[in-house]
């Protein structure tokens, strides 16, 4: 079952948007079938790999995965980002963000490389890419530039690039007119389930196309 709905001023405390698209009990931004998106890695050079504040959040299913896959995935890492995870460990617990991953001095996820064109890419990935392991990144990466937040009853789906860094994505998503949500597609089933894309969808082309 789906609707939209207005959201309240109490909802802005946590929604980052105008109006809601409920599916069970998930709530979607508006943005995220509206803005259109879809990654220009030549240009960002895979920035959203180093620049925030931690390393990538995980969920708590995700620390076993992290660790089933280590030893398979550890060849594919830098000396730098071996030494932190083996220095910091795996993940670790951030007061603000809870579990992440380690970083190499603050910067770049210690699970990230960077190719021979300078862009960053994930270690854990490339291992999935060459059939080495079944799990293909976390979550929070596969689902970028959306972000997953939860209130008391509801998982609640935000669309946020960063400004500066996300505008080469941003203008090739409007020159292929490819909405977020639909470049998010394996993310979003992966996350929420093929039921639940599959209402997205619809709504999204019953209510915000053209």
């Amino acid at each position: 079952m789906w609707s939209i709905f207005a959201v309240t001023a109490e909802d802005r405390r946590n929604i980052k948007f105008n109006s809601v698209i409920a599916i069970d009990n998930v709530l979607v931004s508006d943005l995220v079938v509206e803005a259109q998106f879809v990654c220009d890695l030549l240009k960002c050079k895979g920035g959203c790999c180093e620049d925030g504040d931690a390393g990538a959040p995980l969920e708590k299913d995700e620390l076993d995965r992290i660790n089933e896959v280590y030893e398979t995935v550890k060849p594919y890492l830098t000396p730098e980002g071996i030494k932190e995870i083996e220095s910091q460990g795996r993940y670790h617990y951030d007061r603000e963000f809870g579990w992440v991953t380690p970083t190499i001095a603050g910067k770049m996820c210690a699970y990230g490389y960077k190719d021979n064109k300078g862009i960053i890419k994930c270690g854990i990935e490339q291992a999935y890419y060459d059939g080495k392991i079944d799990w293909k990144k976390p979550i929070s990466c596969h689902l970028y530039p959306v972000k997953i937040s939860k209130t008391s009853t509801h998982e609640v789906i935000n669309y946020e690039p960063r400004e500066t860094m996300c505008k080469p994505a941003c203008v090739q998503g409007k020159k292929l007119k490819v909405p977020a949500y639909v470049f998010l597609k394996e993310a979003l089933i992966r996350k929420f389930g093929k039921d639940f894309y599959e209402a997205l969808d619809q709504v999204a082309n019953k209510y915000f196309r053209p």
